[in-house]
């Protein structure tokens, strides 16, 4: 089951497509319907206006990690995932010795940050992992951008960029 329809539950077809129960009535406004689990008018469930926020994706070589974190760090960027990943893009891998014999290398080690930023945070956080990450060679990486719906603090329900 999606957040989404776990949020505002199970419906009849045609019925109300807001639960009340999810809003106080002291927060609820017309902004705040809810339209097949998506929220319109950029309502939050907490009666507040959600900011955008994008996914940034970024895959680096392994040794440009340090550097990357503190420029994020430096940009006002809190709170960064970090996952170890291997790949290949038009570097194809290369070719290795080890004990007189050559081995192809496919797939080399890299490095996978993911952050989740406003709007207004974007080119910031793209600048500082862009100028942290470039060393001019090949195998530099990759910069991927996609537009996240919602986040949701755990511990204390907070919702949008509150959340982040």
């Amino acid at each position: 089951m999606s957040v989404a329809a776990f949020l505002t539950g199970p419906r009849a077809p045609g019925s109300a497509v807001c639960d009340p129960m999810l809003l106080s009535p002291a927060r609820a406004s017309p902004a705040a319907a809810v339209d097949g689990g998506n929220m319109i008018g950029g309502a939050t469930r907490g009666g507040g206006v959600s900011k955008k926020m994008k996914k940034i994706e970024a895959i680096i070589k392994p040794f440009k990690l340090d550097e990357v974190k503190e420029a994020l760090q430096e940009a006002g960027i809190q709170g960064i995932t970090v996952l170890e990943a291997k790949g290949f893009g038009r570097q194809k891998g290369h070719t290795e010795l080890y004990r007189g014999a050559e081995y192809v290398v496919d797939f080399l080690p890299k490095v996978k940050i993911e952050v989740v930023v406003s709007d207004e945070n974007l080119g910031p956080a793209i600048e500082a992992i862009r100028g942290a990450a470039q060393t001019g060679r090949i195998g530099d990486g990759k910069i991927f951008v996609s537009h996240i719906d919602e986040a949701i603090r755990i511990r204390t329900g907070e919702t949008g960029a509150d959340a982040v």
